[in-house]
């Protein structure tokens, strides 16, 4: 009995080609107890160069959720991947992708795992479903014409089916990465940097693609620089730098944990300085004097927002206007990684 005899829990385009409902295009988040569909244990890499490239990793990630992991270049993030996909083999540890061990059970372990790797690879003068059809059978799925369809038409390529990929632009060759890294009906779908180098509406048709195969079911593992990609999409959040996991969570609890919110006044009359009987708030002058920022911790149980602004009226200091502001995820990451730099 081949690999692909054995039982596989069917992707979201395989029942979606054989008729079975589909749920809304926003996808829900993983239950917050949903077992883990990868399991990571003390996996490290170290090259022969002495290169530590991946401090000892774990992290369990759960079935049916987005998890983003960010990180600056050279962080480590393709290192695990790379390690988790079976191309690079780590030093120390172990990884179980859906009940199979990448080592031990390496080729169960790869007929669950699909991967959409940052550069693009593809055979020129090959066409589109002949490319994808091809690495279907590599893995040892019997032919399925209406799983391939349902595959290339949901990345709009269904009209290029015959195309060569020579003749494709850079935005279409990242959809057959992606439709090729589908073939096989992975559970587990790797995307490295899915949306590097490709326009703002093909951002967002990946973005909904990636959501409609997470409401089915599919566990989906992105790496990205792009911030407002892992906001938008993320249920999880890890960062890491320089070959160490330095944080791993929920991304809404991660924003409201490390968030920060910032008021910002609009004076009447500007100022020069901040007067000494407002030093206490840790104020700062913007824009020519005209605004005054504070920054405080809206999760505090004093946010000293009140006070602050009897303090003003017992001054004689009049605003025209006030907005407050929240920290981003983008403003997060990077005092993680700054803070780790220091």
């Amino acid at each position: 009995m081949s690999v692909a005899d054995n039982a596989e829990i069917p992707s979201a385009l395989a029942r979606q080609s054989a008729g079975e409902p589909q749920t809304g295009t926003r996808a829900k988040s993983a239950p917050a107890d949903a077992p883990a569909i990868v399991s990571i244990k003390n996996v490290s890499k170290t090259y022969a160069t002495g290169v530590q490239a991946l401090k000892p990793v774990n992290l369990d990630i759960k079935r049916g959720e987005i998890f983003a992991l960010l990180g600056p270049n050279g962080a480590g993030k393709t290192t695990l991947i790379s390690i988790i996909c079976g191309i690079v083999t780590p030093s120390s540890g172990t990884v179980i992708a859906d009940g199979h061990d990448i080592l031990t059970d390496y080729r169960a372990a790869r007929m669950k795992i699909g991967l959409v790797p940052q550069e693009l690879t593809t055979d020129r003068f090959e066409t589109v479903i002949a490319t994808t059809t091809f690495l279907r059978g590599l893995y040892g799925r019997p032919a399925n014409r209406d799983y391939v369809e349902k595959v290339l038409r949901d990345l709009t390529l269904w009209e290029k089916r015959r195309d060569q990929l020579q003749t494709l632009s850079g935005g279409m060759k990242r959809r057959v990465m992606i439709a090729k890294a589908l073939s096989h009906e992975p559970t587990i779908l790797f995307l490295d940097e899915p949306t590097a180098g490709v326009d703002v509406e093909l951002r967002r048709d990946m973005w909904n693609l990636v959501l409609r195969l997470r409401d089915n079911g599919v566990t989906i593992i992105l790496t990205t620089h792009y911030i407002d990609e892992a906001e938008e999409m993320a249920d999880r959040i890890g960062v890491i730098n320089k070959g160490e996991l330095i944080l791993v969570e929920d991304k809404n609890t991660l924003i409201k944990k490390l968030g920060k919110k910032q008021l910002t006044l609009h004076l009447q009359e500007p100022m020069t300085t901040v007067p000494a009987e407002l030093a206490e708030w840790n104020l700062s002058l913007k824009a020519e004097g005209h605004e005054l920022d504070y920054t405080f911790d809206a999760n505090a149980e004093r946010t000293g927002v009140p006070s602050l602004l009897r303090r003003m009226a017992d001054l004689g200091i009049g605003f025209k206007d006030l907005n407050t502001t929240q920290s981003s995820l983008e403003d997060i990451f990077v005092s993680l990684v700054s803070d780790r730099k220091k």
